[in-house]
């Protein structure tokens, strides 16, 4: 059996007399004592060492204790570091101070070192529930988005549709959305939504989305007729106040015929296999607020070679920059010809890249399929 790793503690404190009682009296109780005289001193042990608790003397020479909480509770390395305040000072003012700064308890000195040993200890109990609290919401909702992720169709599932795709959420239960739908061997859907709001019933509304696709888009109904069904049922189940702006895209491969139907949705690109892109603007109602929709249509014939990006409104938008969809989406057409000559499985994921850069944080969850004919 593997030894197990001992709570570790920093004691901080200039006067050294202090220093030894702590770790006399708390590393004969199993605990590893880190020591430091200074804020600096200290400062680099907790960020090297990052241990469970830190007591830290407030009245100290240069650096006082007030602003080496500051210092700590502003680094992510060691702002969730429980710090508790050793002084001699007992002004609530003082305290009050401390708690603002993030601090959990105060002992006050001169301290009992039995006292030290109780509150070490109620404090590493609390930390060690807090942390596995959070540890087990963080699994939970990472198995909502793992879930949400696996009902996504990928490309090496479906390489009849030949289409590529970036997918990111920004939080654990993304309000975007895609599902390919193989209706038949020449005739694929391509649907791309956004779910108003991001909680965790979102999530399970997605599951429901993609029943009612693969229910109702079916060679037995026309595109528009499929999204109206669609509708339908989503204005009796959605809770209040929530909708989906949706594009969906039909292409029959035999035809050469493509139909968009736009639901609130950004604008479809085209790019032709010669020529430059386009967007293909359409208005319609978003999908699941009212029983007499309205839902942009559009049919035409394709060629084989055109590409066409459907994606969702993160690609655009920029609450920073105040950039709209409806403002900002002709302003990304030269973008999109720089991409014309990437292969269609590739050209989502550059097509972020040349907008975003490498290492840019995207302000919102993001889909982008590239489907070519």
């Amino acid at each position: 059996m593997e030894d197990k790793q001992p709570y570790t503690v920093l004691a901080v404190d200039d006067n050294l007399l202090n220093l030894k009682l702590i770790e006399k009296s708390l590393s004969k109780e199993g605990y590893r004592i880190f020591s430091a005289d200074n804020g600096p001193d200290a400062r680099k042990i907790a960020d090297k060492e990052k241990p469970d608790l830190i007591l830290l003397d407030i009245e100290m020479p240069g650096e006082n204790g007030f602003e080496v909480i500051k210092k700590l509770k502003d680094d992510a390395g060691t702002n969730s570091i429980p710090v508790l305040f050793l002084t001699g000072v007992s002004e609530v003012d003082s305290k009050l101070k401390g708690f603002e700064l993030g601090a959990v308890d105060y002992i006050i000195k001169p301290f009992h070192p039995l006292e030290v040993l109780a509150r070490v200890r109620i404090h590493l109990k609390l930390s060690i529930a807090t942390n596995s609290l959070i540890a087990g919401q963080a699994n939970k909702l990472k198995q909502v988005t793992e879930a949400q992720v696996s009902m996504m169709p990928t490309p090496e599932e479906n390489p009849k549709a030949l289409f590529g795709v970036f997918y990111q959420a920004l939080e654990e239960a993304g309000g975007d959305f895609y599902d390919i739908l193989n209706i038949s061997e020449k005739i694929t859907g391509y649907f791309v939504a956004d779910f108003s709001g991001h909680d965790i019933k979102i999530s399970y509304m997605t599951a429901s989305v993609k029943a009612l696709l693969a229910q109702n888009c079916t060679p037995v109904y026309s595109p528009a007729e499929s999204i109206k069904l669609i509708n339908d049922v989503l204005v009796e189940i959605l809770p209040e106040g929530k909708y989906l702006t949706a594009c969906y895209m039909h292409i029959n491969r035999t035809t050469k015929k493509l139909t968009i139907i736009n639901s609130g949705h950004p604008p479809v690109v085209c790019m032709p296999k010669k020529g430059d892109p386009y967007l293909i603007k359409m208005d319609g109602d978003v999908l699941g607020m009212f029983k007499d929709a309205h839902f942009g249509v559009q049919s035409f014939d394709v060629e084989e070679g055109d590409k066409f990006f459907v994606y969702s409104d993160g690609l655009v938008e920029s609450a920073e920059n105040k950039v709209t969809w409806a403002s900002g989406a002709d302003s990304l057409l030269p973008t999109y010809k720089k991409v014309a000559k990437v292969p269609y499985d590739k050209a989502p994921t550059e097509l972020v890249k040349q907008l975003f850069g490498e290492d840019s944080l995207l302000e919102d969850d993001i889909v982008v399929l590239c489907v070519e004919v």
